[in-house]
């Protein structure tokens, strides 16, 4: 990976699909880049029955066990293609998948809330975020509404790159945390060629980074 035509930055570690959004996802062998992210990531999402919001780990008090759940594709997405189904882990270590009359029933038993599993659709759909009580923040111990990008169930940005050395820094100023991975729920992890701990995302802004000779 370069952050320049010039600057080899360092190499992919790992790669993440999270097919159902807020839910923990699935470590990949290869994927495929589009201008919407990786091809099968968060092409599912849970739609609150009540209001028509899209259910979302930013609204953890609404939401407290999102990240309880595990979501992979049964089959490899295909570009120009319906998307397959998913198969959905609960927390009790229950197995459902998409193609089940009673899936929606049974999310809304787990979830304590009435939803209903959905596809990316054309139409935009919001979702909610609360803000805790922190100085600095436009909002204070709050929840407000933002809309998703149309047609995705992305919060904003369609790919999500952590580097290696970002939670090895973190790992090192809080001890007593737990920085595993999958918790950043990143579609790209890499591997900083010069070894460094520091958070080495910051100096990127305004630059473009490439992943061979075809994605950036």
């Amino acid at each position: 990976m370069s952050c320049t035509a010039e600057t080899e930055l360092g190499s992919v570690v790992s790669l993440w699909q999270y097919p159902v959004k807020s839910m923990m996802g699935e470590e990949l062998s290869a994927t495929e880049i589009t201008e919407r992210g990786l091809l099968g990531d968060r092409a599912y999402a849970l739609v609150d029955s009540s209001d028509g919001k899209v259910a979302t780990a930013k609204n953890p008090r609404k939401w407290p066990s999102l990240f309880d759940f595990r979501a992979s594709l049964i089959e490899p997405p295909r570009a120009a293609a319906k998307v397959p189904s998913v198969r959905i882990a609960l927390p009790d270590g229950t197995t459902v998948t998409s193609d089940q009359r009673d899936l929606n029933q049974i999310l809304s038993k787990a979830l304590s809330r009435d939803v209903t599993l959905h596809t990316t659709q054309g139409g935009a759909v919001t979702a909610e975020e609360y803000w805790p009580d922190m100085e600095g923040l436009d909002h204070r111990d709050k929840v407000t509404d933002f809309t998703l990008p149309e047609g995705t169930f992305f919060d904003c940005a369609t790919v999500h790159l952590v580097t290696t050395a970002t939670l090895d820094r973190l790992q090192e100023l809080y001890p007593q945390g737990r920085f595993d991975v999958r918790r950043f729920r990143p579609n790209v992890v890499m591997q900083l060629t010069s070894g460094e701990k520091r958070f080495a995302e910051n100096a990127w802004v305004g630059h473009t980074l490439t992943i061979g000779d075809e994605v950036s």
